[in-house]
């Protein structure tokens, strides 16, 4: 497996290793930043709204349905009403520029629309398909869960300078040959990612500690496989609408199937 340049990132394959096979694999691949995670769809023309409107629900007192953070069973972070009628899930990668531009441009909309009112929640769940992936992931998993959507925003937002900081550093770590649980600290010293995260709020022994613990590594890389087996997620983002993979990977594709389901 090879990863491919950013401005032409090939589709994912669609079988992924098992979860061990898959962390040692993160670990092994040329540390390129080749964009093998980010696969586009093609884009389906929703059509207009078919379910009736569905009414607000009233967050808890004192606060916005956008502050009720919380983790799910398969490790995501899910915001919103947890009993809300529409569910939407994404699966995203932290290298993705599809997924950056989705977070620009679809997410405010989703977070500020949809789930303020308590119809929809959002929850994202990492897919990840190279080592710094996986450390970025790590460290946003780091803080409380009503933490992590901001710093996943704070990547995104700051991909491309994150990106000129990781790019140097592939060949230094190849040659160091670390053992799989020093890589992903290494990643974060010398790619100033634990700089980056410690100006957002995780302090840098706490990143050093969860960078550490391979076990948070081998739990992404589980449910990376797993979302590929149970919803054929092929690229990212992928998303899910109460369960369903949607087959689109953009706002202008999504929102259209929110409107029919109701969230208006």
């Amino acid at each position: 497996m090879s990863f491919t340049s950013e401005a032409n990132p090939d589709p994912m394959p669609t079988k992924l290793f098992t979860p061990a096979r898959l962390l040692l694999a993160l670990i092994a691949l040329p540390l390129a930043l080749g964009l093998s995670a980010c696969g586009k769809k093609d884009d389906a023309a929703g059509a207009g709204p078919v379910g009736a409107p569905l009414n607000a629900v009233a967050p808890p007192a004192g606060k916005a349905w956008a502050d009720v953070v919380s983790v799910t069973p398969e490790g995501g972070y899910v915001m919103g009403n947890p009993n809300a009628p529409i569910k939407v899930v994404e699966f995203g990668s932290l290298t993705c520029p599809h997924c950056a531009e989705f977070e620009e441009k679809g997410f405010p909309h989703v977070r500020d629309e949809y789930v303020a009112k308590g119809t929809v929640s959002f929850e994202f769940r990492n897919f990840v398909r190279d080592p710094y992936d996986t450390t970025m992931a790590m460290l946003t998993h780091c803080g409380t869960p009503e933490s992590f959507f901001a710093l996943t925003e704070q990547v995104y937002s700051n991909q491309k300078a994150i990106f000129d900081q990781l790019q140097p550093i592939g060949a230094q770590l190849q040659a160091a040959n670390l053992p799989q649980d020093k890589i992903f600290a290494a990643i974060g010293e010398r790619g100033g990612l634990i700089d980056f995260f410690a100006a957002r709020g995780i302090a840098k022994d706490q990143a050093a500690q969860c960078l550490a613990n391979s076990a948070t590594a081998t739990k992404l890389a589980d449910a990376t496989s797993k979302a590929t087996d149970t919803y054929n997620v092929t690229g990212t983002p992928t998303f899910l609408v109460n369960g369903k993979n949607v087959e689109v990977a953009t706002w202008d594709a999504l929102e259209p199937i929110l409107k029919q389901a109701g969230a208006r």
